[in-house]
């Protein structure tokens, strides 16, 4: 008999999930409904950190982002982001009410973890990412996924935390080499990671890649991260992530070792996903060839997207007074340096065109960035096309039962 992604249990302990991981998409593509649903269901959920405090002001009524915009905005003009600094107990006050209200909502044998990216580095990335992460431990987060970096401090920005032995913590890695670095470098800390999230070229989003990512293939990485961890006698948790399209894949993977898979693509356009209605319908029209990865984001990571993303070649004023998540510790951001050199190569323009780097916070704010995973292209085989030439939008509880118990490949369409 075939076997399908029920037949295995993700194990942290004596707590056994059904094997699925939605992953963390900012900002706030990962919503709480979304996860929730994932912990009812008997998986994990993630929410994400990204730019929480923005977050928080469109779901919570706080005004994080207008303060800080009335303090330094006789800055707008300036080049030099330098000043432009986040108020941390707005980040840690952010990121209480965002995992406090998720956790209080939770039902289900399931798990909430939190996404928390390492590149977003707030023009003081040490303090920032160590509020994040304790002010989530400290608001009863399940787990912390450490992603977007190689986070080789970042259990150590924990580990006076009470709970750092209790909760779940995990890193992203697209290489054995990154996980052998990121464990001889929290030795110290003598906590071993609870789960480590392989994640292949195929993901979605910024990737652990250079433009060659074409030549990399996720089951040749996580079978190099079994072996290794074979070797080493540790019994870490691996779970593969990107381009796993259907339950058949997943089980795929769980019979080759993987404690579970993570997922994202087939969860952008379910009815809990943060992302709108109309941009889901760009996701499920997509074809193979309007899928792009680009050096467009100013993290210097390569980037998958929707080649017809608004954000493409938009030129518009940098955002950091508002935003400025991704001002590095010098209040250096590269959208900032190619804004600037067009603005000097068209003067008196009203409208310039920036087609080398994106504002990656004010468009990922206002979901005009449409990021993707490689398989974005298949979503329209997963729902019916409707009268009217849109398709249908589908249910968090639908794709992941789809992906716990299909075989043979086949993918179920909703009633």
């Amino acid at each position: 008999m075939e076997k399908k992604v029920d037949d295995f249990r993700l194990k942290f302990g004596k707590h056994e999930l059904v094997p699925i991981m939605i992953g963390g998409m900012g900002v706030d593509i990962s919503t709480s409904d979304l996860a929730l649903e994932a912990a009812r269901l008997g998986g994990v959920g993630h929410i994400s950190d990204a730019m929480l405090p923005t977050v928080s002001d469109r779901r919570y009524d706080t005004c994080f982002v207008k303060t800080k915009l009335q303090q330094y905005k006789l800055n707008i003009d300036n080049s030099d982001k330098s000043s432009v600094k986040f108020d941390l107990g707005h980040i840690a006050e952010s990121t209480r009410l965002h995992v406090s209200k998720t956790m209080e909502r939770k039902r289900g044998s399931g798990m909430i973890f939190i996404n928390c990216m390492e590149k977003l580095t707030m023009n003081s990335p040490r303090e920032t990412l160590r509020v994040r992460l304790q002010e989530a431990l400290s608001a009863g987060v399940d787990g912390i996924t450490l992603a977007a970096g190689l986070h080789l401090g970042s259990f150590g920005l924990m580990e006076d935390h009470p709970r750092f032995r209790d909760a779940k913590l995990g890193i992203i890695v697209s290489s054995l080499r990154a996980l052998q670095l990121f464990l001889r470098k929290n030795v110290k800390t003598n906590r071993l990671p609870d789960y480590v999230v392989v994640e292949g070229p195929l993901a979605g989003g910024h990737l652990g890649f250079g433009m060659d990512w074409a030549q990399y293939d996720l089951r040749t990485i996580t079978n190099e991260i079994h072996q290794y961890l074979r070797a080493e006698k540790l019994d870490i948790p691996v779970i593969p992530a990107g381009g796993i399209f259907t339950g058949s894949d997943a089980t795929t993977f769980l019979q080759e070792g993987a404690s579970a898979v993570q997922v994202a693509t087939r969860f952008t356009v379910v009815k809990e996903c943060g992302l709108p209605p109309d941009v889901q319908q760009e996701y499920f029209k997509a074809s193979e060839d309007d899928i792009e990865v680009n050096g467009t984001s100013p993290t210097g990571y390569p980037m998958r997207m929707l080649k017809s993303s608004p954000s493409t070649g938009s030129g518009i004023r940098p955002g950091c007074e508002s935003y400025g998540y991704l001002l590095d510790a010098n209040g250096r951001c590269e959208y900032i340096e190619s804004y600037n050199r067009e603005v000097a190569a068209h003067p008196g323009e009203k409208k310039i065109a920036v087609y080398d780097k994106t504002c990656l916070c004010t468009h990922m704010r206002n979901f005009k960035c449409w990021t993707c995973g490689q398989m974005t292209y298949r979503l329209k085989d997963t729902t019916r096309k409707l009268a009217d030439g849109s398709y249908q939008s589908l249910t968090t509880e639908h794709v992941f039962k789809d992906y716990q118990f299909s075989t043979g490949n086949k993918i179920a369409l909703p009633d």
